[in-house]
């Protein structure tokens, strides 16, 4: 999957490089703020069992 986006992003290697990291903070921003968020209250994390 890593070769095949790095053959489809455009122009030579430094713009490949930026738009690499670009890509990985756009997800790790969408991941942070939009998904992990959404998913917290459906996650048992609040149901602690000690014994």
């Amino acid at each position: 999957m890593y070769a095949w986006l790095w053959r489809h992003l455009p122009g030579p290697f430094p713009a490949k490089l930026l738009q690499a990291v670009v890509l990985v903070a756009a997800v790790v921003a969408l991941l942070l703020f939009v998904v992990f968020p959404w998913a917290e209250p459906l996650l048992p994390f609040d149901e602690v069992t000690t014994g």
